[in-house]
């Protein structure tokens, strides 16, 4: 006859704190999900399918972008924040399409907002800017520094600055460079238009500094906000320009502006372009450009 089995304990539920956990659930995995990265979200995606269909939601990816462009919830809708990411993140900038002969380096500056179709385009950076009526274009420019344009399409901004070669010749022996403060539409590199070649920057103004000038500077401003405490954080040169001596660029971006400055050596002045892109011949402006070369 065999023992009998001794038992202390009777059986009883697992007391593990895992007990009853679902691994897919589906509201916790979105809130992990919204502290990781492009990269750390694609691959989650590939572990299969559930986790494909679940990074694949919207709302994950708007909180990315926005988390990593330090954007506030913006007061536009957008449509297929995944797109967007990966436009504003993958390392495409506007010469990649274009002149990429042309093109020496690059940083990413930041994110901003336009939210009102007019915006003030500047090469002097000082406070306040007064915007004088009844003058054209080109008497702006040469006695302010500066230009207003209208129809601007509102929403978020990319900032870039541009180091690219001299435009005027095709000599390799050139040493000629070119600074340029490049926004544009978070949805540019989206549209058709752009990527197909049919929408092309215009000049909408130029002429030259012809005397001294101890710095290549440039900004882009919301009219609508600038007078706002957050933008009169771009006229304290101290706070962010370069020491005399640092001939490294600097910039400033702030929610609604953005701008530039480069320390120059002794030189005979700077010739300075305005450049726009619109969606099309009556569309709105999509892209913006400030350049600088030396005389």
């Amino acid at each position: 006859m065999g023992k009998r089995m001794r038992r202390e304990k009777s059986i009883c539920c697992c007391n593990s704190p895992l007990a009853g956990f679902s691994w897919y659930e589906e509201d916790i995995w979105t809130e992990i999900a919204k502290h990781l990265d492009g990269k750390s979200l694609v691959m989650l995606g590939t572990k299969n399918k559930w986790f494909h269909c679940l990074i694949m939601e919207d709302s994950i990816w708007k909180f990315a972008c926005l988390r990593d462009l330090q954007l506030p919830e913006p007061q536009h809708t957008f449509l297929n924040w995944i797109k967007l990411y990966a436009s504003a993140f993958d390392g495409s900038h506007s010469f990649m399409f274009r002149q990429r002969e042309k093109h020496i380096d690059w940083m990413r500056i930041g994110a901003f907002f336009l939210d009102s179709p007019i915006s003030l385009l500047a090469e002097k950076l000082s406070c306040p800017l007064k915007i004088p009526q009844g003058e054209n274009l080109g008497k702006t420019l040469e006695s302010c520094g500066f230009c207003i344009l209208n129809n601007i399409k509102t929403g978020i901004w990319i900032a870039d600055l541009q180091l690219v070669r001299c435009p005027v010749c095709d000599l390799n022996t050139c040493d000629g460079t070119m600074q340029t403060l490049d926004a544009r539409h978070i949805e540019l590199f989206l549209s058709e238009g752009y990527r197909d070649g049919s929408w092309e920057y215009r000049i909408i103004g130029s002429h030259d500094i012809k005397k001294h000038a101890d710095g290549a500077s440039a900004g882009i401003f919301d009219i609508k906000h600038l007078n706002d405490s957050s933008t009169s954080e771009i006229f304290n040169l101290k706070s962010w320009v370069g020491k005399p001596n640092d001939w490294q660029p600097k910039a400033m971006i702030t929610l609604h502006a953005v701008a530039i400055n480069t320390n120059l050596q002794e030189n005979e002045g700077l010739h300075v372009k305005y450049q726009a892109m619109k969606a099309g011949p009556d569309g709105e402006v999509v892209s913006l450009r400030i350049s600088q070369q030396l005389l």
